[in-house]
């Protein structure tokens, strides 16, 4: 072969190349910006009237057929080059030339079509992929017959296997999805605990039912109707809430909500004179709600019935519980404490780092303070995680290993845990 043969062969080659390099980082830049990108800030340029922002949005609610144009365009240009080199690296130095197009078709794909464009691409998503909208969207239509056909055939090839691909299904949720990228900052340090906690709670308003959150009647503070009209003043006066339920004949026959500002209204109405008062007058109508309600239900009709107290019963219309709206509003900010609050925590840190627990504390509560991450599907109390668990009741000085932790029964009250010491796996081990 002649000089000017080549010559001219090698320069072909090298702009071929070249192109080749240039359209293979635009695929890999293309694929990894679009699936980088924010999609609510690409949904709030589109509110905002970018057009190119539309596109995005329109190739991404494709996602399967534009991740797959991306996939043919980028190996057609890399094989039909690496092809092309190859051919003409042989022809000029015979065959050597297959292991000298090896090594630089791999030295050039690997930096100048995917780790640069990639880098760049992850840098920067959102303003490159508002660059190249307009090519990819161009692109996508161009393979968009080759592209169904391929999306076909690899649903064809995966049946047998008993793999079914819908058509723009994501295996998480939405809300999965948002609570995994919370999760994901924070590790980051881009969201603080708190604010972690916050969002995830508000997330789980849909999945928690009030059973979850309300207070148990076992530690309702009730008053009897039946008490003169003096003493369940004096009771009003004496209790830290400014609702109670009143009842009579048993605690699970609720007749009415006392009102504090109600009774202080009435009191003042007789001159202060308790005698003249007349309790049930004065109370609310109690309102039934099932434990079964998710507290997003729950939350709404707290604010379409304007009240902030509801009595929670279960299939069979007995008493169980109480829930308010500071019950709801505390699974998403966390505890809300004032000055008349119980200022008692039931979770005490130890200086050996064991904690010790009320059987009584919710599961919920736990992890948010300790940030751990025990399971709260089957139990809602530590003391209902650790009988499930172990399932039996067990006895004072008891032990028991799971989810990673030491959990130790310190004392117990009929047949009910009333404290608990949880230590850590590793740390235990240590102490051994």
């Amino acid at each position: 072969m002649s000089e000017d043969h080549i010559s001219i062969s090698l320069w072909l080659a090298s702009g071929i190349v070249a192109l080749s390099l240039i359209l293979s980082a635009f695929f890999a830049a293309a694929e990894t910006a679009f699936t980088a990108s924010s999609r609510a800030r690409m949904l709030g340029l589109q509110d905002a009237g970018d057009t190119r922002a539309r596109i995005v949005n329109r190739l991404l609610n494709q996602r399967e057929r534009f991740i797959g144009a991306m996939l043919i365009g980028y190996n057609i240009v890399a094989i039909g080059a690496s092809s092309f080199t190859t051919s003409v690296l042989v022809g000029v130095f015979g065959k050597e030339g297959v292991v000298y197009a090896t090594v630089v078709m791999s030295v050039l794909v690997i930096v100048f079509a995917e780790v640069m464009p990639k880098t760049l691409a992850i840098s920067a998503p959102e303003r490159v992929s508002l660059l190249i909208a307009r090519p990819v969207a161009w692109t996508v239509a161009l393979f968009g017959p080759l592209t169904h056909a391929t999306e076909k055939l690899v649903r064809l090839m995966l049946l047998p296997f008993g793999i079914r691909i819908g058509e723009n299904v994501s295996i998480l949720s939405a809300a999965d999805e948002l609570r995994g990228q919370v999760n994901l900052l924070h590790r980051e340090g881009g969201v603080a605990k708190i604010e972690r906690d916050m969002l995830g709670g508000l997330l789980d308003l849909e999945e928690l039912s009030v059973s979850d959150v309300m207070v148990h009647r076992t530690k309702m503070r009730t008053i009897d109707a039946d008490l003169s009209s003096e003493e369940i003043v004096r009771e009003v006066l004496a209790s830290p809430y400014t609702r109670i339920p009143l009842w009579r004949g048993s605690q699970e026959n609720i007749i009415g909500v006392l009102h504090a500002k109600d009774l202080l209204r009435a009191l003042d109405a007789v001159g202060g004179d308790a005698s003249k008062l007349n309790v049930e007058d004065i109370a609310l109508e109690t309102w039934f709600v099932p434990d079964t309600s998710s507290l997003r239900d729950q939350l709404k009709a707290f604010l379409s019935k304007k009240t902030h107290f509801a009595l929670v019963v279960d299939e069979y219309g007995e008493v169980m519980g109480l829930v308010t709206l500071e019950d709801i509003l505390e699974e998403i900010v966390g505890d809300i404490k004032d000055e008349h609050d119980l200022s008692v925590q039931g979770v005490r840190p130890q200086p050996n780092g064991s904690v010790n627990v009320d059987g009584s504390v919710p599961i919920r509560d736990l992890n948010r303070v300790m940030d751990w991450g025990l399971p709260d599907e089957e139990a809602t109390t530590i003391a209902g995680l650790v009988i499930h668990e172990a399932q039996t009741i067990p006895d004072t000085g008891q032990a028991f290993t799971f989810h990673g932790f030491r959990f130790q029964v310190l004392r117990k009250s009929r047949n009910r845990i009333t404290a608990l010491k949880i230590t850590p796996v590793l740390l235990a081990r240590k102490q051994a």
